[in-house]
């Protein structure tokens, strides 16, 4: 083996091998019980790898490894999405650099047009998950506009149409002006903002007086229809029914009662815009108030309004209409700012604008949410955490239509066609004719499906629905879905309300969430803070198995969000070279093959303790894999690895590498070798890379990829292998540990030898029994031994687990000098710590000083304690 580990030669090796010798592609099992399927969240054609996705696929490449070495029948599907709105806008950007813009082009040419950039730019991301190690099978890559997936689009959509699920109707939309497109709520992002409140008068039309109104949004007040009070407010029951003079057109607006308005808020009067505002539409349901739409597609006043504000774009019509009723006299007060939340768009981030568009299509969602929540609440699905269910459930109880209309020409088109008389004809075929009136004139509707209706389908259409193929019956429900907790809303949701209304059953039986990836200070990764960590480049610098390793380490799942570093990243290239360097060691005296453990009655005890402590790891991997517990997994591995095997099993086991007697040395190597190899298959679905390239050099194989996971009872039946050796263990790491601190505190060079005498009291002779070498090279003893007496001048007495240890040091050190040197720390750090509390029990400084002065105060009283209670420790330890 080479002495250093070549990650930027060895992972695209694998990656390419792995790929082309078909070890990814699953088979179609006879029996759906051997059967484990997971499909990717679908990234953007546009999409290049980031953190937020490279977290997603480690976490999911994690549980498609092991699965598949426990000897399942593993797909993973991989895909990516046509991310409407995304990749039309990138399109359009490319158009504009040529001068042209779509309108101009056309809606086919544009379409081809999206088409040739997705054949030449689309799918990088591809590239990119295939470097990470991702064993996704890559013969069932699928598309969201695939053949396959347009017909399952199309069939979903005309069977909810058939059963009443799927209307076309009017209904106030959220609006994106930039994107010029409609959204779902769940494409909705709210920000608080610092806005106004502004209050305006209102004057009566019969002139007995007038009433004061607030908004946040004065310049909608061009399309008011009525003013709204609540009806038990006693400061407007007398002008309940009455009507207002609007100051701009001169229309009389009546004065409603409705039980939605809080008389606490500003005035406890306010405009009602029916076509702007969805709970003034739903007061304008209730009291039958007509709609007036007075903004256009862009957010302009349109010619519906008073015309001196024509043409205005939403802001400049603030501020007009603002400065309008001040000329009137009609202007009450302003407060500003006033903090209160706004919808932006997901996609540009622009203030969405609630918008009457004309008939738009929705999916009625009353039917389907109620068996989508019972799957949660029943346990057919379980979420992890467990705390996501309560959200999802809640979420899913105030569920509105969801609108599927979007007006872009890059997506699924809408398979609905009018005839001139007005007749609605919806096909899973193109028509030739009105399925009412048979006229042959017929235009297909304009708008294009959100995207996320195509990705609801995605647990089933890329299995084969609405086909019923061998895929679908052998992987459906899939096992797991492992996805960011910022799409619950905007993804899960539907796919288990489509799922059990279009496939029969639910998409999945486990919904892993887990946190966004964030820098090391917990803020959001952006190119303007210069903290974006790109995965692509890590992998060049320090390997994707580093970037893997550091990932799930930090996957906890009680947190939102996974606080990413280099250094995080560097360790896990550390890491990386420590199991390289471990595996040199071992194979360097191993001859190869399948290691074979000695007979039981020739394993010593730090052998027996190495197994058992190996076997602990593998069950507490298990464990934690079991409850996608991914970061207490990893840990597990690396605690075992590095502290366990290399700290303390490798050193244990230098000396009878060394031996002379050859069956001595062989049983060594047969055991370190042993354990090695079965923990390289535990590593093996975090650390692909890594693993794979040492596996290969025991020859027992043709991949790890498809060598069988370490079994929780590899010892036919001697389960209680070890355990007496990890109970004395748990005393000898003690000791040995206590006995190093003691040199190094005492300033003992590490080549001078220690007697070490443990006091003797009833059944205490075999705290350390089968250890006394392994205490006497990790301790740098020259001898353990049984004392009858702890009275032993010259000695140091140390304390280990409640048993005393006796260190004779009157030869090594000057006991008397050393007291000195331990008392004028000691009475150093109490004068310290003296000073600092005469500070902080000054009331001038502590009201005075800057927080971050008098909080360094108190760490300094902290810190001082600690050390004086340390050197306490020190001069007890020497009598």
């Amino acid at each position: 083996m080479p002495t250093r580990y070549d990650a930027a030669a060895v992972e695209p090796r694998w990656a390419e091998t792995w790929i082309e010798r078909g070890y990814f592609h699953a088979g179609v099992p006879e029996d759906p019980s051997e059967a484990y399927c997971i499909v990717i969240p679908p990234p953007n054609v546009t999409g290049r790898l980031h953190s937020g996705h490279a977290i997603g696929r480690t976490l999911e490449d994690i549980l498609i490894r092991r699965a598949r070495m426990r000897g399942f029948e593993v797909l993973w599907v991989p895909g990516m999405d046509h991310a409407g709105i995304a990749t039309q806008v990138v399109v359009e950007r490319e158009l504009r650099t040529e001068g042209i813009d779509r309108r101009d082009l056309g809606r086919e040419a544009f379409v081809e047009r999206v088409w040739a950039w997705k054949d030449r730019y689309g799918g990088e991301i591809v590239g990119q998950l295939k470097r990470m190690g991702a064993s996704l099978d890559w013969d069932r890559e699928r598309f969201t506009m695939d053949e396959g997936l347009v017909r399952a689009v199309r069939v979903a959509f005309v069977r909810w149409y058939e059963q009443g699920l799927i209307y076309r109707g009017e209904r106030l939309v959220n609006w994106c002006p930039t994107d010029q497109t409609g959204l779902s709520d769940s494409e909705v992002e709210h920000e608080d903002v610092d806005g106004e409140l502004l209050t305006f008068r209102y004057p009566l039309t019969d002139g007995s007086g007038h009433i004061d109104v607030v908004t946040t949004r004065v310049e909608t007040m061009l399309g008011d229809t009525g003013v709204a009070v609540h009806p038990d407010d006693p400061r407007y029951r007398e002008l309940i029914g009455k009507t207002v003079r609007h100051p701009f057109d001169g229309r009389d607006l009546p004065i409603v009662a409705d039980g939605a308005v809080d008389p606490s808020f500003g005035t406890g009067a306010v405009k009602v815009t029916p076509a702007h505002d969805l709970t003034d539409f739903e007061i304008a349901q209730r009291a039958g108030l007509p709609l007036m739409n007075v903004f256009d597609a862009e957010a302009k006043i349109n010619e519906h309004a008073a015309e001196e504000f024509f043409g205005l774009g939403r802001y400049d019509a603030r501020q007009a209409v603002r400065e309008a009723l001040e000329e009137l006299g009609l202007f009450v007060g302003i407060e500003h700012p006033y903090r209160h939340p706004v919808g932006h768009c997901y996609r540009c981030h622009s203030e969405i604008e609630p918008w009457m568009s004309g008939l738009q299509w929705f999916v009625a969602v009353e039917e389907m949410k109620r068996p989508a929540i019972e799957a949660a609440l029943d346990g057919r699905i379980t979420f992890w955490p467990e705390r996501w269910r309560r959200s999802y459930v809640s979420w899913m109880e105030g569920l509105r239509d969801w609108n599927i209309s979007r007006q872009l020409w890059w997506g699924h088109r809408i398979p609905a066609w009018y005839c001139p008389d007005g007749h609605v004809t919806v096909a899973l075929e193109d028509p030739d004719a009105c399925a009412t009136c048979g006229s042959a004139e017929l235009k297909q509707d304009a708008d294009v499906l959100d995207t996320w209706f195509s990705s609801q389908l995605w647990p089933f259409s890329t299995l084969g629905w609405p086909e019923d193929t061998p895929d679908l019956r052998a992987f459906y429900p899939n096992t797991v879905l492992v996805t960011g907790y910022e799409i619950l809303y905007l993804w899960v949701a539907r796919m288990i309300m489509s799922g059990l209304s279009l496939a029969g059953d639910i998409p999945f039986r486990d919904v892993v969430i887990h946190g966004l990836v964030r820098d090391e200070h917990g803020r959001k990764m952006s190119k303007s803070l210069g903290n974006v960590i790109d995965p692509v480049e890590i992998f060049d610098l320090y390997g994707a198995d580093a970037l893997r390793f550091s990932l799930a380490r930090l996957a906890t799942g009680g947190q939102q969000d996974i606080p990413l570093s280099v250094d995080s990243i560097q360790g896990g290239r550390g890491f990386a070279n420590k199991i390289w360097n471990a595996a040199r060691l071992v194979l360097e005296v191993f001859p190869g093959g399948e290691p074979q453990l000695p007979s039981e009655e020739r394993l010593t005890a730090p052998q027996r303790w190495l197994l058992a402590r190996h076997q602990r790891c593998v069950a507490e991997v298990n464990g934690s894999l079991d409850r996608y517990e991914f970061a207490a997994a990893t840990q597990a591995m690396y605690r075992f690895f590095w502290s366990e095997f290399c700290d303390w099993g490798l050193e244990m086991e230098k000396e009878r590498l060394r031996s002379n007697d050859a069956a001595v040395a062989e049983d060594a190597a047969s055991v370190l070798a042993w354990i090695l190899e079965r923990t390289l298959r535990l590593l093996h679905p975090v650390m692909p890379f890594v693993t794979e390239e040492i596996w290969q050099r025991f020859g027992v194989g043709e991949t790890i990829v498809r060598a069988p996971w370490p079994e929780t009872d590899p010892f036919a039946g001697h389960a209680a292998l070890g355990a007496e050796a990890e109970a004395v263990w748990a005393f000898v790491e003690d000791l040995v540990t206590t006995v190093r601190r003691f040199r190094n505190e005492h300033r003992i060079p590490p080549k001078t030898r220690i007697e070490v005498r443990l006091v003797r009291r009833e059944g205490n002779a075999s705290r350390f029994a089968g250890f006394e070498q392994e205490i006497l090279k990790l301790a740098g003893a020259s001898s353990i031994e049984l004392v009858s007496s702890a009275d032993a001048p010259g000695s140091a007495r140390l304390a280990v687990q409640g048993e005393t240890i006796l260190l004779p040091v009157g030869d090594l050190i000057d006991l008397d000098a050393e007291r000195a040197r331990l008392r004028k720390r000691l009475a150093d750090a109490e004068d310290e710590r003296g000073r600092a509390e005469k500070k902080l029990a000054n009331a001038g400084f502590r009201d005075k000083a800057p927080e971050d002065v008098v909080l360094a105060e108190k760490e300094k009283v902290e810190r001082f304690e600690r050390e004086a209670a340390a050197l306490q420790e020190q001069l007890a330890e020497l009598g």
